[in-house]
């Protein structure tokens, strides 16, 4: 076989390697890279010790959760519509009113890890609504399949032995 011959035979391949789709040739994503970017809320619930479950934050309710290719993140989950402050001054709420919204929204944001070995991700929660969290590392199991994100979590804020489970599409 002449030298011509034995490099064009060689080239085909590597040029339909190439051209494949994204780079596919050792190009899968790790999970980080996977999970990294804007998260819209779809549906947030308690699974209780006895098997009940319960909607943590109503029907419709809104969200979103950033994870940057960096390692930061942010959560924001909240009932559909809260009613607003009669004094129109947050920091002049009655009782009532403030008991509504804590009841009615949670928030915190810190770091966060993933292990592709487990198909986990632990946040390092640096500031909280629920101030019990800061400091905490709460671990994930999650799954993707195609723009949803699920996930447990096994650190509710509302008592011992609830699990969240979590449900989220990638925003657009």
């Amino acid at each position: 076989m002449n030298p011509r011959t034995v490099l064009s035979v060689s080239a085909i391949p590597a040029l339909g390697l190439a051209l494949l789709p994204g780079g596919a040739v050792g190009q899968q994503k790790s999970l980080k890279d996977q999970l990294a970017g804007a998260w819209t809320h779809v549906s947030t619930k308690y699974k209780f010790p006895d098997g009940k479950t319960a909607d943590t934050m109503g029907p419709n309710a809104r969200g979103i959760m950033i994870l940057d290719v960096s390692g930061h993140m942010a959560f924001i989950n909240m009932r559909a519509s809260l009613a607003k402050f009669t004094a129109n001054d947050r920091t002049k709420g009655t009782a009532e009113e403030n008991k509504a919204i804590v009841e009615g929204s949670y928030a915190y944001f810190g770091t966060y890890t993933v292990n592709e070995a487990d198909r986990s991700f632990t946040v390092h929660v640096e500031g909280s609504t629920f101030p019990n969290f800061d400091g905490m590392d709460q671990k994930r199991s999650f799954t993707l399949a195609g723009d949803e994100l699920r996930y447990t979590n096994p650190v509710a804020t509302v008592g011992q032995g609830v699990v969240v489970e979590a449900v989220w599409k990638r925003a657009k």
